[in-house]
């Protein structure tokens, strides 16, 4: 297969490239496309083979759930059995934007697309382009990250071909995503509603619009809700290990283990921040992903990093941690599943 790869304007994107990437959808194609949180790997929702050749060059566990992206509200009605007074609140305040929720589902929704589950992840995301490709689609799109099961999520069009060129149908390039991480996903179905997976809209945000929100504690067994919940994901290809501590701690984690592995002949590659990257000597890979003064840039340049560190053929990353604040959660709950041990 021939990967095609059209570039544009997220401010103006053209009509024709548009309508193109929706008649690959409306086909059973796979397209992928940008939104403001990562890349997708999108499928039309109600086509049972079109979702399930995203599991197949993924290589997806089938029992791991997609998220289904709309660009109207009324197209709830036609994928969800109700909809809550909570979730009419998130909508109003968060939709379009990085927040994901969960639903009953209605029977008709293809069981590929909720990995046999009773509920269903729904979000409208605030990317033009993502909602123009939706609407022209005519049809809801499944669209989990676009990257290989396992790997970093792509939040550029470069790592999507790296994964997939010759795989795939389409690759829409509009550059760098805005926000870095996945959505959060909220699970609406249960009493006090669950962030299955942290991300822009923390948990504080939403406590301010329908009181008490609670965190998952640990994984499910069996059928899950949400991706993100049941596999290792985010896993660069070399060792990753986190290193945690105030950043005096870090630094000294850091350097004892840089002396660990130079024994071992190992290439180093450090992922450090803006105020601890000249505590290192420069003869190792030294990536800074930001200020920890600015979580919003660190989390944006998380994934293009541990992708960085791909490319470089490093064979051990030494990761600090950053504050569990804000969207600090979500990178911390992303480097820690893609660590090979935690320091």
């Amino acid at each position: 297969m021939k990967t095609k790869i059209l570039k544009i304007d997220l401010n103006a994107p053209s009509n024709l490239t548009i309508k193109y990437a929706s008649s690959v959808i409306q086909k059973g194609g796979l397209v992928a496309f940008p939104t403001e949180t990562v890349y997708g790997l999108g499928a039309n929702a109600l086509d049972s083979k079109a979702v399930a050749k995203i599991f197949k060059v993924k290589r997806r566990p089938m029992d791991n759930p997609l998220i289904v992206h709309i660009a109207k509200f009324e197209e709830l009605d036609k994928l969800v059995k109700i909809i809550p007074s909570k979730a009419k609140l998130l909508i109003k305040k968060f939709w379009p934007g990085p927040l994901t929720l969960v639903f009953l589902k209605k029977k008709d929704v293809p069981k590929e697309v909720t990995a046999g589950s009773k509920t269903i992840a729904i979000r409208m995301p605030a990317n033009k382009f993502a909602l123009e490709l939706i609407r022209s689609a005519g049809v809801p799109i499944a669209a989990p990250s676009a990257n290989l099961a396992g790997k970093p999520s792509s939040t550029t069009a470069t790592h999507v071909m790296g994964d997939f060129n010759g795989k795939i149908d389409l690759i829409i390039d509009g550059g760098q995503t805005d926000i870095g991480v996945e959505s959060t996903v909220l699970d609406l179905t249960e009493n006090v509603p669950i962030i299955l997976r942290p991300g822009a809209v923390t948990k504080e945000m939403l406590e301010k619009v329908i009181g008490k929100v609670r965190t998952l504690n640990k994984n499910k067994n069996g059928n899950v809700k949400s991706p993100g919940l049941k596999y290792k994901h985010y896993a660069p290809e070399a060792e990753m290990i986190l290193i945690t501590g105030d950043m005096n701690e870090i630094v000294n984690k850091t350097k004892s283990l840089i002396d660990f592995y130079k024994k071992q002949n190992k290439k180093i590659g450090i992922m450090t921040s803006v105020e601890t990257k000249k505590s290192y000597n420069a003869e190792h890979t030294i990536l800074s992903v930001g200020s920890r003064k600015d979580l919003k840039i660190v989390a944006r340049n998380l994934f293009l990093t541990l992708r960085e560190f791909d490319r470089l053929g490093v064979e051990v990353i030494l990761a600090e941690c950053f504050p569990e604040t804000k969207i600090g959660y979500a990178i911390q709950n992303r480097l820690k599943k893609a660590a090979s041990r935690i320091y």
